[in-house]
């Protein structure tokens, strides 16, 4: 699929910048359910005291606990992967047209469970969250990595009474969890899809996600991650907008922002001593601050940090050897024209596990393939689905 080409229009101004675009109790529950999980011991020393996950659920259990899929979220997204905006939710399902009934996870039949990672910014114990003072964490907030946060899911299921999940699937900084999943916890995934992921972060990946956090630090304004309270504009929102900006240019491809924007002037403005600017410019402007209204800098930092800390061959012999202990059969999905997480480090994962498979989706779109390309998602997924017999519905449920 090509991009459409359109000409460039003038961005509407959304108004003042929240110091954190983080949930607050105050909008509104919404679908989101929680659970205390007491303390957590932390992989790099130290512990939280006491973690909070925050998860939404569609379907019904069967009475053999073994339909639930785990859908894992990417950086910037979280627990509210279909349904509609409103209160409690600032934006509509990013996964929508693959979960729900009749969908390629079939809420008719499965059982999905989404969490809000450990670290987030959208009901789970982070950055945001009160600490034992009552004040938030913000430069406070410990060194997490994918393992803390993948057993604060498992430690999730256990209060969910799963245990094992028909399907545990993620894109993205969700991919690496999915994997952490099944080297970690074989037992209890039974089939594993790995989307736009990566066993083990890349230089390149690194020096990415560096400028990132420096571009966020830098801004005066971060405090050292102290700027909870701040009136609105005072936050760290041009630092964490310039990291929104830089990862974007990643999550889509150079073809594509040529093919779309090339060096059209927004507002029909030369930029050229005119005082104008290029409309590409305008679009990334705008992608910062939707982020900076909806999320938090210091998740972003946390977050960003736990990306590093990936690789699934720590302390398990390398990455071959990790990759080879995984028992789930596999799906690996690669975006072709991906340029953050390429599509050979996808081809790695289908060709180390057992029982693995890749398939490729052709698109202009990069990275952001996988929150595009659904006409070809989709019955990759309900493909890889068809084959679980395992996961029949039953006509009895657990209420």
């Amino acid at each position: 699929m090509r991009p459409v080409r359109h000409p460039a229009r003038p961005r509407q101004p959304l108004g003042p910048v929240p110091a954190t675009g983080a949930w607050r109790a105050e909008e509104g529950v919404g679908n989101r359910r929680f659970v205390h999980l007491g303390p957590l011991h932390l992989e790099a020393g130290g512990k939280l005291p006491d973690v909070t996950m925050a998860y939404e659920t569609w379907g019904r259990l069967n009475e053999r606990g073994d339909n639930a899929v785990l859908v894992l979220h990417a950086l910037t997204g979280d627990s509210h992967v279909t349904g509609d905006a409103g209160p409690g939710h600032r934006t509509a399902g990013w996964w929508s047209e693959m979960v729900g009934p009749g969908r390629p996870i079939d809420t008719d039949r499965y059982y999905v469970v989404a969490p809000n990672v450990l670290g987030g910014c959208q009901g789970s114990t982070g950055p945001s969250s009160p600490a034992p003072d009552g004040t938030p964490w913000g430069s406070r907030f410990p060194y997490v990595t994918v393992r803390d946060q993948v057993r604060a899911e498992a430690e999730l299921a256990d209060r969910l009474g799963i245990g094992s999940w028909a399907l545990v699937i993620g894109a993205s900084m969700g991919g690496h969890r999915a994997l952490e999943w099944a080297a970690g916890y074989p037992e209890r995934v039974r089939r594993l899809a790995a989307i736009a992921t990566t066993a083990q972060t890349s230089g390149d990946q690194i020096a990415w996600a560096h400028s990132q956090l420096a571009a966020i630090r830098a801004d005066p304004r971060f405090r050292g991650g102290d700027y909870y309270g701040a009136a609105d504009d005072d936050g760290p929102h041009v630092g964490l907008g310039i990291a929104r900006q830089i990862a974007h240019t990643t999550y889509r491809s150079a073809a594509e922002l040529d093919e779309r924007f090339g060096r059209l002037p927004q507002g029909g403005e030369e930029p050229l001593g005119g005082g104008g600017r290029f409309a590409v410019q305008s679009y990334l402007d705008h992608h910062a601050g939707k982020l900076a209204r909806r999320f938090d800098a210091n998740s972003y930092v946390v977050l960003t940090e736990s990306m590093l800390t990936h690789d699934l061959g720590r302390d398990r012999g390398g990455v071959a050897s990790a990759l080879a202990g995984i028992t789930a059969r596999t799906l690996a999905v690669a975006v072709d024209s991906d340029r953050l997480f390429l599509p050979e480090q996808s081809a790695r994962i289908a060709a180390g596990v057992p029982d693995g498979e890749l398939r490729v989706i052709r698109s202009a779109y990069g990275h952001d393939g996988f929150l595009i390309e659904f006409d070809q998602l989709g019955p990759i997924v309900a493909d890889f689905l068809a084959t679980d017999d395992d996961a029949l519905p039953d006509p009895e449920y657990v209420i």
